[in-house]
């Protein structure tokens, strides 16, 4: 171990760690191999000598009476009798020092002291990497696929560490080749038995918000904001948004001139379908908007539920609206209800525009039908 620390800074400046970090690991692993290999009750420490680069391992003794020692005390003390045999001048209630010499060890005391070196090392690097990546928790991370496996798991390299983006977290029908730059958000960090592991995901909301955050600059600089998103992932997302600039359209700055910001966005998350809505702090109207693209009659608001349920939303719809209240799936009214926080029912109502234009048609073509008969009549009766 002599001149070890000519190479702590080379440790250090490799595995991108701090230096006085690399040496307190070193010197963790000298005193557990001296406990281990020597006596594991006794008091070892290791000696920064910056002067001759060395660091010292040493065993620490108190002097004590030779009435009072026993053998139980022989890890940690030694007799008056027996110190002043090595120290002169010496007293009861000193601390003696012992150097010990690591040359003087076995050939296996040493390696298992590299070898501990090594793990205390990696972790250590596991440890920086996990605070430098947990800042970076439910932010937009980008990276390259260099593995996807046979159950469509992912790998992907941010950097010099590999993350994992599982299937359960990808867009439904989105393929991944190897080298292809994907933007994920990085849903979770933690050191396990294996090393460090990351989870990718492109299924939370939270992707959404931070892409428009990027393509919108009214959102990135706080004149619009975002109320809730609601997704299911590929298929449709549901966008509130509201300002409190007046001059501002939240809408038109998240669609952008002819929807180029949206359809950016859209490309993005595998032709994800995206509504976005004015927020309203009134919940009638705000239940009305997340409905979007149908148009409501009437909206009633449950002021009571049942514990455990949603309140209830009851909304009264004309027949030819219903199809667009409910969308493809159900997906329309699905996605209203995780924006809202409301169960919907809907309530149908005939379109009374439409039954009178149905009442206006059938009675032109009674009309029709009965000057059609005298006209027949007529001829019948020249003939």
């Amino acid at each position: 171990m002599e001149k070890i620390l000519d190479i702590v800074g080379a440790i250090a400046s490799e595995n991108g760690l701090p230096q006085n970090q690399v040496v307190e690991a070193i010197k963790d692993s000298m005193i557990k191999m001296a406990k281990k290999e020597i006596n594991e009750e006794a008091t070892f420490v290791v000696i920064e000598d910056w002067h001759a680069k060395e660091l010292r391992l040493v065993q620490k003794m108190i002097v004590c009476d030779d009435e009072v020692f026993c053998e139980d005390m022989k890890s940690t003390h030694i007799p008056l009798s027996e110190a002043r045999d090595l120290v002169e001048n010496v007293h009861t209630g000193d601390e003696l020092e012992y150097q010990i010499n690591l040359e003087g060890m076995n050939r296996n005391a040493v390696n298992n002291i590299f070898h501990d070196i090594t793990f205390q090392i990696q972790k250590l690097n596991e440890q920086e990497i996990l605070k430098n990546f947990e800042k970076d928790i439910g932010n937009i991370v980008i990276g390259q696929v260099v593995h996807v496996d046979k159950e469509g798991n992912t790998s992907i390299e941010l950097g010099e560490t590999r993350a994992l983006l599982p299937l359960k977290n990808r867009i439904k029908g989105e393929k991944f080749k190897v080298g292809q730059s994907v933007r994920s958000i990085l849903k979770s960090v933690r050191i396990t038995r294996n090393g460090i592991k990351i989870e990718l995901s492109r299924t939370t909301p939270k992707l959404l918000e931070e892409l428009l955050a990027l393509e919108v600059p009214e959102i990135k600089d706080g004149e619009v904001a975002i109320h809730k998103i609601a997704r299911i992932p590929g298929e449709k997302a549901k966008v509130a948004l509201y300002t409190n600039n007046p001059k501002i359209d939240p809408i038109g700055s998240a669609v952008g001139a002819r929807g180029v910001r949206i359809n950016a966005i859209s490309k993005e998350l595998h032709g994800e379908n995206i509504d976005c809505i004015e927020y309203s702090s009134v919940p009638e109207i705000f239940v009305a908007k997340s409905l979007s693209p149908a148009q409501v009659i009437s909206i009633k608001l449950q002021k009571e539920s049942v514990e455990g349920e949603k309140p209830r939303a009851i909304v009264q719809i004309a027949k030819s609206q219903k199809s667009k209240a409910i969308g493809k799936a159900g997906i329309n009214i699905r996605l209203a209800s995780m924006l809202t926080g409301y169960d919907f029912e809907l309530q149908e109502i005939i379109d009374k525009e439409k039954e009178t234009i149905n009442k206006d048609s059938i009675e032109k073509e009674e009309e029709k039908k009965l000057g059609l008969e005298a006209l027949e009549s007529l001829f019948k009766g020249n003939a």
